[in-house]
């Protein structure tokens, strides 16, 4: 099948698949002598390997890692419970962060007359909050 089916079939479109080939995540495809890409039913499930990979929150060297995991017939489970365990807590972690974000957020919008004048508690945080130091080059 040419990338177009390819995408259609695997959920990933034919950018996607291109910047994946041209990466290193997933092989090349064959090329037929106009130079087309082919793709083959086990290419297709590789590719839904990686969208539900990347839907999952993987980075790509994660998703990376876990391929060669799913493709290692001798792994340990072990080894892919930890990468998820691993995952799953850095999600935890931004959950977190989200959920500080917008409870700090209702709070000053709460405080916020919200009418015609200009004094904004909202936009008075924005302001006094301090600045990080940024790394110097």
């Amino acid at each position: 099948m040419n990338i177009g089916e390819a995408a259609k079939r695997s959920g990933v479109s034919a950018k996607m698949i291109r910047y994946y080939e041209s990466i290193g995540l997933i092989d090349a495809a064959r090329r037929t002598q106009a130079q087309y890409r082919l793709y083959e039913a086990d290419d297709v499930h590789t590719l839904r390997f990686v969208r539900r990979s990347r839907n999952l929150g993987f980075s790509l060297e994660e998703t990376r890692a876990l391929l060669a995991l799913w493709r290692d017939k001798s792994r340990a489970s072990a080894d892919v419970k930890q990468l998820a365990m691993t995952h799953v807590r850095d999600l935890e972690a931004k959950a977190a962060e989200l959920q500080a974000m917008a409870d700090t957020l209702r709070h000053l919008a709460e405080h916020c007359q919200g009418n015609a004048r200009p004094d904004c508690p909202i936009l008075a945080d924005l302001a006094a909050a301090p600045i990080q130091a940024q790394p110097s080059c």
